[in-house]
């Protein structure tokens, strides 16, 4: 019999993560209408798009070697200079951002890739993160493992509340912790999993306040955009990246382009304040020595002759098509069910309901159990986009994507929720 592998404190706090288990009950449950995935609707995917790119990428022979062979580190200077007119144009600025030093962007593997490179460059056990309440799981579980401090901060329908980061920030102060904070982290538009978006009358607000007690102790804000351009029916907004004048030292731009072309492809784009470069650039090499070159020269061509932008142009109206579908079947089955809300998303891939507190929808809960073992749909906990030691956390949520299923399957499985809820819910 072997002795025990001796497993790192790492690999440990790494074990049992929401996602894991998330995918795990999708494989147990494989005839279930999945409300809970949140992959992308595959008939958005641009196979003849990539394949015409491709193509023409790989006809010349030598140029084609050359984009097969490895890349850089932090991605070829030219094809970041790409990227930078890109985030001009989403930024809805003149300049092309020229001012933005080359070296100040990362292309990563996603940009889970990059919000993982973060925190192994800023985090010791105990350090601090703020996140909004509810919050992404899977970068909770990022933080998890890292061993860090998860401090949740009061949102509402319009974001993260700046008074309630005040707060959170004043405290650590007085109990002498603040030294420890090192980011907070906010996702901006169409939160995963809640569908909110910032205020953009927050988003000065909350800059401000990591600003004044950076003062003190130097604190990022950490900005993931991933579901930015998934807007329907408000306009495009400026980043909170874009507000800070101050050299763009207290704000971390995290994008990707996985929900607006094809997560298969692994393409994320970072902004980083030039004193983290080195160190996360440093932590990358040790992992990949370049991310996927072939595949950022794809997003670069696409972004270079219009066919990114039209495609994308195309996935917001299939997204808005099923969030409308998934709305109204919303409406239609829970308007008469008490204590039963739900928020109304203008852009993103989710749906955030909350239940009467007294019927929790954890996995282990009744109605998890009833959801998928009887009527055959799945969706997220809620309690999963909390951390896991705030005894607060409401646990009468759940997250709901209608980014796989279509629109006849998104009623469908609205209408079998709609009755795993009334049997808790009415005699």
């Amino acid at each position: 019999m072997p002795q025990p592998l001796p497993i790192s404190d790492q690999a440990r706090r790494a074990a049992g993560q929401a996602i894991g288990f998330l995918m795990q009950q999708a494989v147990e449950n494989a005839d279930c209408l999945s409300l809970a995935a949140g992959l992308v609707d595959e008939q958005s995917l641009p196979a003849e798009l990539a394949h015409r790119t491709l193509a023409d990428l790989l006809q010349d022979p030598r140029k084609g070697r050359q984009r097969l062979q490895y890349g850089t580190t932090q991605g070829p200077e030219p094809l970041r200079r790409i990227f930078r007119s890109y985030l001009a144009e989403l930024e809805q600025v003149d300049d092309q951002l020229k001012s933005l030093p080359l070296s100040r962007i990362i292309l990563t593997t996603g940009s889970q890739q990059l919000l993982t490179l973060i925190v192994r460059a800023l985090f010791n056990p105990g350090d601090i993160c703020l996140v909004a309440a509810p919050t992404y799981f899977v970068f909770l579980g990022v933080l998890q493992a890292a061993a860090a401090r998860i401090i949740p901060v009061q949102s509402d329908d319009q974001g993260m509340q700046p008074e309630a980061l005040q707060l959170a920030l004043r405290q650590l102060h007085d109990s002498g912790d603040l030294h420890r904070v090192r980011l907070v982290y906010v996702v901006s538009d169409f939160e995963n999993p809640s569908g909110v978006s910032v205020a953009p009358e927050r988003r000065p607000q909350l800059l401000e306040t990591v600003q004044q007690y950076s003062a003190i102790s130097r604190i990022l804000l950490l900005e993931d955009a991933a579901y930015r351009e998934l807007h329907f029916d408000i306009p495009a907004r400026r980043s909170i990246w874009s507000l800070d004048q101050n050299g763009h030292q207290n704000v971390i731009l995290a994008q990707t382009f996985s929900k607006s072309f094809s997560p298969g492809v692994r393409v994320g784009l970072g902004v980083l304040p030039e004193d983290l470069i080195q160190p996360v650039t440093d932590l990358k090499g040790n992992d990949d020595f370049g991310s996927p070159h072939l595949n950022q020269h794809l997003i670069a061509r696409t972004l270079q002759d219009g066919t990114y932008q039209q495609h994308v142009a195309q996935v917001r109206q299939s997204y808005q098509s099923k969030r409308d579908a998934m709305l109204a079947a919303i409406d239609r089955e829970f308007a008469d069910l008490p204590q039963v809300s739900w928020f109304r998303p203008h852009g993103g891939m989710y749906v955030w309901m909350k239940l009467p507190a007294h019927i929790s929808t954890g996995f282990d809960s009744e109605l998890f159990r009833r959801a998928t073992q009887v009527e055959k749909v799945m969706y997220v906990p809620g309690e999963l986009c909390y951390p896991p030691d705030w005894e607060a956390a409401p646990g009468c949520e759940m997250r709901l994507s209608y980014g796989v299923l279509s629109e006849q399957q998104l009623d469908e499985g609205i209408c079998r929720l709609a009755r795993a809820v009334r049997s808790l819910l009415l005699p």
